[in-house]
């Protein structure tokens, strides 16, 4: 958390207010927060006074375009999050990087555990980065039915534990995997090799319709509101959650009681009646 909806979420905040811009001073407060670069001061050094081109997104990384052939990154971690505020504006805590545009306007990144980065890397450097292991984007580059069959055919580990695994489909994190497992109506310890074609179609239609709500909805604030958009309002996708959270709660589809288990440590709510263990 956040995972794919709350990034697509907060780039779409961001894009109009960093596109074409040059970027003025440039303050990272916690040399941690830089860890990607071989130098934390490259972040600053790279990125004042150059020219936004473009805001991108592959998975739950913000990738974003800069004159002289620099990507600048953002990876939100694990409790990270973006805001959007004016010169003088009350801080909140734990803001641990600042990004001001000639316009005056700042990008502030707010990180209480500092599990989340910012990097400035060149073309080589970004592919010697982790980023070059990061699979194809869940919501914009769905690999085929076909792709997933021949990926998944013979393997053993849980369909719930390769969804989670950002080589494979990047973007999926805990609460969206258990989202769309629960609307494909698939187990989420399932074998991903005993999966046959139309389980895997079913799957595979269920990714992008999930992803796509959590967008409209700005993305799923849980109660310790740790992620919020850019502009300070919660996202709305947690009431409208199906499976995520929501154990001794009635299944929406067919009112039997969601259940948790745990795979690979990692908490995951399914129905036992819509998602049965058929393996």
């Amino acid at each position: 958390m956040p995972e794919l909806p709350e990034v697509e979420t907060s780039r779409r905040f961001i894009e109009p207010v960093l596109t074409g811009q040059r970027m003025g001073l440039v303050e990272v407060r916690r040399p941690r927060m830089a860890r990607r670069n071989v130098r934390p001061e490259d972040v600053a050094e790279r990125l004042s006074g150059r020219r936004v081109r473009r805001v991108g997104r592959r998975g739950k990384f913000i990738l974003i375009d800069v004159e002289g052939e620099l990507t600048w990154v953002i990876h939100l971690g694990m409790s990270g999050r973006l805001q959007i505020a004016e010169p003088g504006e009350t801080e909140a805590p734990h803001t641990n990087a600042i990004f001001q545009t000639e316009s005056g306007t700042e990008l502030r990144f707010v990180d209480p555990r500092t599990f989340g980065f910012v990097a400035v890397f060149t073309p080589d450097e970004l592919t010697g980065s982790g980023l070059s292991r990061v699979g194809r984007d869940a919501l914009t580059d769905l690999p085929t039915v076909d792709e997933f069959a021949e990926t998944f055919a013979g393997r053993v580990p849980a369909i719930k534990s390769a969804l989670l695994d950002q080589r494979f489909v990047a973007g999926l994190g805990n609460i969206y995997a258990d989202e769309v497992l629960h609307l494909a109506r698939i187990h989420p310890a399932r074998r991903i090799g005993s999966l046959d074609r139309e389980e895997i179609a079913r799957l595979r239609n269920a990714i992008v319709p999930v992803l796509e709500a959590g967008v409209a909805h700005g993305g799923t604030s849980l109660n310790d509101l740790a992620y919020l958009l850019p502009d300070g309002r919660a996202g709305q996708f947690l009431e409208r959650l199906g499976a995520y959270g929501r154990e001794g709660e009635p299944c929406r589809t067919c009112g039997t009681a969601i259940e948790r288990m745990v795979i690979a440590q990692r908490s995951s709510h399914f129905c036992p009646m819509c998602q049965r263990l058929a393996d």
